[in-house]
């Protein structure tokens, strides 16, 4: 059993699907909106925004096939679907445009908005589902490890990283990831759309 799960662990692919991810929770270009949850709220437990994302990235990830068959959907046609969402977030962040208006909410706290929807929102939970019809499911969920562990990082170092990077640092890192993420998404709607040989 152990040799069957390493035969389908490829580095390459955690690799691509760790970026996937990052690219599309956007921890850095999230940053001002945390920092400003933070500056309202206080403190952000960092713990329990991770574990609260990671269970409903694994949630969605687990049972998420089995709702599109109730619905009468397949995966490819999903993971199309979830193509064009992920092209719309890469050319958000490489225009500098806002096409999904995020949920205003007076109420600062770790679960709203940060667990949901700013880390585990429709966008991350697409691209979930839309991975898992061109990556093998191990190496997905290595990469949502690997996610998790930036987000707890990233939340327990908002403020040094801010200062670290600074205003034109956090743009272009979020533009760079941007070009990834939209190359990414046209890999992924032409090999559904049977258009990748």
């Amino acid at each position: 059993m152990e040799g069957f799960v390493l035969s389908r662990v490829d580095i390459s692919q955690i690799v691509t699907v760790t970026f996937t991810l990052f690219a599309v929770i956007d921890m850095l270009g999230s940053l001002p909106v945390i920092i400003g949850i933070k500056n309202k709220a206080g403190n952000i437990n960092a713990m329990q925004a991770t574990l609260i994302s990671g269970g409903l990235m694994l949630l969605f990830f687990l049972v998420g096939e089995q709702m599109l068959q109730f619905m009468g959907l397949d995966i490819r046609s999903f993971a199309i679907a979830g193509s064009i969402v992920i092209f719309i977030l890469g050319l958000e962040m490489v225009l500098g445009l806002e096409f999904f208006k995020p949920e205003k909410d007076g109420k600062a706290s770790t679960v709203v908005p940060i667990a949901f929807p700013l880390i585990a929102g429709s966008g991350t939970l697409t691209t979930v589902m839309s991975l898992k019809a061109a990556y093998q499911y191990y190496n997905i969920l290595i990469a949502i490890f690997i996610n998790l562990i930036i987000i707890y990082l990233t939340l327990r170092s908002v403020n040094r990283i801010e200062r670290l990077l600074g205003p034109s640092g956090i743009l272009v890192i979020r533009k760079f990831f941007g070009v990834i993420l939209l190359a990414i998404a046209v890999k992924i709607f032409m090999g559904n759309a049977g258009l990748l040989k």
